[in-house]
C-alpha cells in the first residue's frame, strides 16, 4: 500500500513540476515556478530536502485569430517562429508531514524569428527574416504548501493548498537588434513573448490533489492562478522606434503585466515502478486581471489539450516526461483591441502564434 501512495505522490510531482507553462508561444504564459512539496502525503519519513530539475521546449509558429488558424502565414512564409528552451530548478524544504516551502528559479533561452519586425512582411530581400534572442534568469517564485487533510488518517487521497510570491527578477526590458535593411539596425526591447520576466510582483494560489481507487488507478487535479496587480511595466513595444499616436491612444505602446492560470486533471496508471498518465490541460492569459488595470499590450488567449505522461521511480530519484498536445488554440480580443474597435468603429482582434505541443522532461532528487 505504501508503494501505491508513493506512486500517487510521484504523479503529483509531475503535476507540480510541469506547471511550468510557456507553451503558447506569442501568448506570454510564463514559467510559474513548478514545485513539488512531498512525494506522498501519508509518509512522515520523507527526506527533508528535494531538488527538482526539468527541461522544457516548444516551437510556436501557427497563427490564430480567435480559434481560426491563419494558414496563409505559414504558406507565405510570414509566420513568426518562437523557440524556447528552459530549465527550471526547484528546491523544496519539507518542514513536517503537512508543511513545506519551495523556491523556483527558471533559466530561459529564447529565439524569435520573423520578417515583420525587421525588413517587413512584404520585403523580397533574402535577408528579410531575422532573429532576436534573450537568455537569463526568469521570475523567481517562493511558495508555502500545506496538506489540508491529515496525511496519517487520509490514506486514500489528499488536497494541498499553496500560496506564493513571484518576484520580478527576470529582465522585462531585454533588448536586441532589429534590422530595417542590410545596413540599418535599431536596438530595442524584444517582443513580450520572449522577455525573461513580466516586471510585476505577483501572488500565486494553488490547489493540488489526488485520490487512489486501486493499486493500478488513481486520479489527480491541479489549479494554479497568478495574480499580477501591476498594470503596465513601462517596456516599449515599438522595437526601438517611436510609438504611433494610435498605439498610445489604445494603450498598446507599452507592455502589460497579465494574470495567468492553469487547470489540469486526469488519471494515473501504475505498473510496478513505471507509471503512465492521461489527462487534459488548459492554460490561459485572461483579457482582464483580477486585481489592477488590464490595459497595455498583451496577447490574451487560451489553449486546451491532451496531456499524456510517463514516469519511473527509483529509491531517491524520480524521472518523468510529459508531452501536452494542443487541440484548441484561441487568441482572444485584448483591451487595446477593444479600445481601437471603439475609437475607429472597425472591429479589431490581433493574432498570436501557438505551438503544436510542448516537451517536458525532468527528474527529482531526495536528500
Amino acid at each position: 500500500m505504501k508503494q501505491l501512495f508513493a506512486f500517487a505522490g510521484m504523479l503529483l510531482l509531475c503535476i507540480y513540476y510541469t506547471q511550468s507553462t510557456s507553451a503558447q508561444g506569442c501568448v506570454a504564459v510564463r514559467s510559474n515556478g513548478a514545485s513539488c512539496t512531498r512525494l506522498h502525503a501519508d509518509s512522515i519519513e520523507e527526506s527533508k530536502w528535494q531538488l527538482n530539475i526539468g527541461y522544457r521546449y516548444f516551437h510556436s509558429f501557427r497563427h490564430f485569430v480567435g480559434t481560426e488558424e491563419q494558414k496563409q502565414r505559414v504558406e507565405n512564409g510570414t509566420d513568426v517562429r518562437n523557440y524556447q528552451h528552459s530549465v527550471d530548478l526547484t528546491l523544496v524544504r519539507n518542514l513536517n508531514n503537512r508543511w513545506s516551502l519551495a523556491v523556483n528559479v527558471p533559466i530561459l533561452s529564447n529565439r524569435r524569428s520573423s520578417m515583420y519586425e525587421h525588413y517587413g512582411n512584404t520585403s523580397t530581400s533574402p535577408n528579410a527574416r531575422r532573429s532576436t534572442h534573450s537568455f537569463g534568469m526568469g521570475d523567481v517564485r517562493i511558495s508555502a504548501y500545506r496538506w489540508l487533510l491529515n496525511p496519517l488518517t487520509s490514506k486514500k487521497g489528499n488536497i494541498q493548498a499553496g500560496l506564493g510570491i513571484k518576484l520580478p527578477t527576470g529582465d522585462y526590458n531585454y533588448q536586441d537588434f532589429f534590422y530595417k535593411n542590410d545596413t540599418t539596425r535599431t536596438l530595442g526591447p524584444v517582443d513580450q513573448s520572449i522577455q525573461l520576466g513580466d516586471g510585476g510582483t505577483g501572488f500565486s494560489v494553488e490547489l493540488n490533489g489526488y485520490y487512489v481507487f486501486s493499486k493500478v488507478i488513481s486520479v489527480y487535479g491541479n489549479f494554479y492562478y497568478l495574480i499580477n496587480p501591476r498594470e503596465q511595466n513601462g517596456t516599449s513595444t515599438t522595437r526601438g522606434a517611436v510609438p504611433t499616436s494610435a498605439n498610445v491612444a489604445n494603450g498598446s505602446s507599452v507592455m502589460s503585466v497579465p494574470d495567468q492560470y492553469m487547470l489540469r486533471g486526469g488519471a494515473n496508471f501504475m505498473f510496478g515502478n513505471f507509471s503512465a498518465s492521461a489527462g487534459v490541460r488548459m492554460e490561459c492569459v485572461p483579457v482582464y486581471d483580477l486585481v489592477g488595470g488590464s490595459n497595455g499590450f498583451r496577447r490574451p488567449g487560451k489553449i486546451l489539450g491532451v496531456d499524456p505522461g510517463v514516469a519511473y521511480q527509483f529509491k531517491k530519484v524520480n524521472l518523468f516526461a510529459t508531452v501536452p498536445v494542443w487541440v484548441v488554440r484561441n487568441r482572444t480580443q485584448s483591451v487595446p483591441d477593444k479600445i481601437r474597435t471603439k475609437l475607429t468603429g472597425v472591429y479589431t482582434q490581433g493574432d498570436a502564434a501557438f505551438s503544436d505541443y510542448t516537451i517536458n522532461i525532468g527528474c527529482s532528487f531526495k536528500f
